[in-house]
């Protein structure tokens, strides 16, 4: 650990998603942590060993190394990949237009969608237990035959027996919450104050003290979500054993009905400003929960005269169908009160509908897995036969049927998938002359003269910015996945009146025999393309937990998704930028205190370094720069989450810094650009003179011949690295030179 000298400048490099080690951020083979510890932590080149690769002379290169608090632990890199549609849930209310009355709407929309998928977990689990071993499966003696595990539930009564196997349900709902909470110790950081009145008042500012606290909203919700699964679970539970004139089991039935909806009441309310008053009102809940499940595991345990019959538990195709619509019905409606019209010089991606496309990724993705886990279950229990409406089942074996809502739901998110891919690839096919022409005026523009040796390299660099420009053209796609994701949910409606797939093609058409035999095996080949899908996911997870590269990877995707805090579902990956904004705040604000600081910031490290610089205090911002390179946040973030990252957010940042801001982009970068594009459509909030001066453009390549005191031309960079052209030097000197 070391204390940087008085009147030193440091040059504060902050990588981006999947950013390696602090040896590749620095350039140098020798470094030594100098604050912080193996998940976050900032290092030096080791003194007397040579200066950092792009280093300034007279500047001191410092690196900030957070990727540890993804890729770090590989049982928490792979449990993100299970995790996927909570924290897909999470990231949805993110993208939430700006500057709109309907934030608390919003708010309140996403959350009852995440209690869905809580819900909806609970019932894959409670339709394996329950429903296919419990009830479709330990009754019949061929079921049960060979299989000793499963054999000595047959010896206990039907009560006994669906209580003991509601265990299971709550184990995994007990093994979800310690995922989280379990990553969350790890990558704990800087506690706010226990009260934030500014924060209470505005929660949704970068700016804000509390807005990165990602304690009290996700213990606010852990408990409510626990409550909505177990009420799910005592419900269903209820529902298969009591008897038509049991007055205990019809009282215990509303009980968990009410504390479901209890829970559902309080996702719509704020969150409590204080732990203290968090706990105050969870206490009560929590005591209900486990009290209520205590009674309802105890009546069924003891209930007699349960006598399974013919195919499902009773009121379990109901609860999935009536669950499935729900979300459908959310999904539609959240994308009503999303549409609004564009602010004047907005570039917002879907007109603001990126909220309500990834609250349908997450349902989606949550429909594939549960449908995955409880068609492989009772493939498995069927001992290869396809089950089935239509498929006679064979002489003594149980005849497993899972709900006809799972089917619809896999046909919904494989039609979703194929759609997508469809819409994708005519979208490129479709791009591909204008993204041309773009690039061949930019060409022509950096290379007037171009020889004839040169020429092939020039239509390299010309395809090479066309295929940057990909990224500006994913709107089309993702309005197709949300339209199909919102239709496919819509026809779980027939579930509710009994029509599966099968059944309502045999109504619609004349020849009922040869259509609903090709619309069954349509359908299972769906169901089985859904399955290979989400056992990839799993494949992936277990390559996760052995292969540090592999997890790496996949850590990258994750950058993204965890860096907003927890305020929709409690049981999504906790998120890093809770320990990494407010440590990068404090070690700027103690080298602040004795020098100069240039925060460099690459690709997403940007995103970083710009809340950081929201959150400093005034005294400590006199003494700080910004360097940006390869950055997306006006080309991605802007137009993503325009609530919070918008143009006149970008324009704030740049005054409290008295514009000391400079911003590196090329034009073969498929990530980074300009911060505030010059073309018409930028950020409007922000045509002051001080802006024009922050966007420099790199040409990459610097030539197209070859230097004559070399063998090959001149590299194209694209996104990494910066730190090599002069450029960069000639930035971070002009900065520290402005600082005074």
């Amino acid at each position: 650990m070391g204390t940087a000298p008085e009147g030193e400048t440091v040059e504060l490099r902050v990588h981006g998603v999947s950013g390696g080690t602090a040896e590749k951020i620095l350039d140098h083979p020798v470094v030594d942590l100098v604050a912080g510890d193996r998940h976050a932590g900032f290092y030096r080149p080791r003194p007397g060993v040579g200066a950092a690769g792009g280093a300034t002379p007279g500047i001191a290169v410092e690196a900030y190394r957070w990727g540890a608090l993804t890729a770090g632990a590989a049982v928490r890199t792979a449990s993100m990949l299970l995790l996927l549609p909570f924290m897909l849930s999470n990231l949805a209310i993110r993208l939430r237009p700006a500057a709109t009355r309907r934030s608390r709407l919003f708010r309140v929309l996403c959350r009852l969608l995440a209690g869905t998928l809580t819900a909806a977990f609970v019932l894959s689990v409670v339709g394996v237990t329950l429903d296919l071993v419990g009830w479709q499966c330990v009754p019949y003696d061929g079921c049960r035959a060979d299989r000793p595990y499963l054999s000595w539930l047959g010896d206990l009564p039907t009560g006994s027996r669906l209580a003991l196997l509601s265990l299971v349900p709550l184990v995994a709902l007990r093994v979800v919450w310690g995922i989280g909470a379990r990553s969350a110790r790890a990558l704990e950081g800087f506690r706010p104050p226990q009260a934030h009145p500014e924060a209470v008042r505005a929660p949704d500012r970068l700016d804000g003290p509390g807005f990165w606290d990602d304690e009290r909203t996700p213990a606010w919700l852990r408990q409510i979500h626990v409550a909505i699964g177990a009420g799910t679970l005592d419900a269903s539970l209820l529902a298969g054993i009591s008897a038509p004139d049991g007055v205990a089991g019809r009282v215990l039935f509303a009980a968990a009905a009410g504390l479901t909806g209890c829970g559902a009441v309080l996702l719509c309310l704020p969150v409590p400003a204080t732990r203290r008053q968090v706990r105050r009102v969870l206490r009560p809940l929590s005591a209900a929960t486990l009290g209520l499940s205590a009674l309802s595991l105890g009546y069924a345990a003891l209930a007699r005269g349960v006598h399974p019959l013919p195919g499902q538990l009773p009121g379990y195709e109901g609860a999935v169908g009536a669950l499935l619509g729900a979300q459908g019905v959310l999904l539609v409606v959240l994308a009503l009160v999303t549409v609004t019209p564009r602010p004047p010089g907005s570039r917002t991606v879907l007109a603001g509908l990126g909220m309500p496309v990834v609250a349908a990724a997450s349902v989606t993705i949550a429909g594939a897995f549960a449908a995955t886990l409880v068609f492989r279950v009772a493939d498995f229990l069927d001992r290869g036969y396809l089950p089935g409406p239509i498929w006679p089942d064979p002489p003594g074996i149980a005849p497993l049927d899972p709900p006809v809502a799972y089917w619809w739901a896999a046909l919904a998110g494989l039609a979703a998938l194929l759609i997508a891919t469809g819409a994708a690839s005519l979208t490129l096919v479709a791009s591909r002359r204008r993204r041309g022409r773009r690039a061949g005026r930019i060409v022509e523009r950096d290379y007037p003269d171009v020889t004839p040796g040169a020429a092939s390299r020039r239509d390299v660099v010309r395809e090479t910015i066309a295929r940057s420009h990909v990224t500006d053209e994913l709107g089309p796609i993702l309005v197709t996945f949300f339209v199909m994701s919102s239709l496919g949910l819509a026809t779980i409606a027939f579930d509710l009146i009994g029509v599966g797939p099968t059944q309502l093609v045999a109504r619609l058409t004349r020849d009922p025999a040869k259509t609903t035999l090709l619309t069954a095996y349509v359908t299972d080949g769906g169901v089985w393309l859904i399955s290979l899908l989400v056992i990839g996911l799993m494949i992936l997870a277990f390559r996760s937990y052995r292969s540090a590269e592999t997890r790496r990877t996949v850590a990258a995707l994750w950058d993204l998704g965890d860096f907003w805090p927890r305020t929709v579902h409690p049981f999504a990956p906790p998120c890093y930028a809770a320990r990494a904004v407010p440590e990068l705040a404090k070690r700027v604000s103690a080298l602040g205190a004795r020098g100069k600081v240039v925060i460099s910031g690459h690709s997403h490290g940007s995103v970083l370094a710009a809340a950081t610089i929201l959150q400093l205090p005034p005294f400590v911002l006199r003494r700080v720069a910004l360097l940006t390179h390869g950055s997306p946040l006006s080309r991605l973030y802007t137009r993503l989450y325009p609530a919070y990252l918008g143009g006149r957010t970008l324009c704030e940042l740049g005054d409290r810094l008295d514009w000391r801001w400079r911003n590196l982009w090329r034009d073969t970068d498929p990530v980074g650009g300009p911060v505030f594009p010059r073309s018409g459509d930028g950020p409007a909030e922000c045509d002051v003179p001080g802006s024009r001066s922050v966007d420099i453009r790199l040409r990459d390549p610097v030539s197209l011949a070859i230097d004559p005191a070399d063998t090959v031309p001149p590299p194209l960079e694209r996104h990494w690295p910066y730190h090599t052209q002069s450029p960069y030097q000639a930035a971070v000197r002009d900065l520290t030179d402005r600082i005074g």
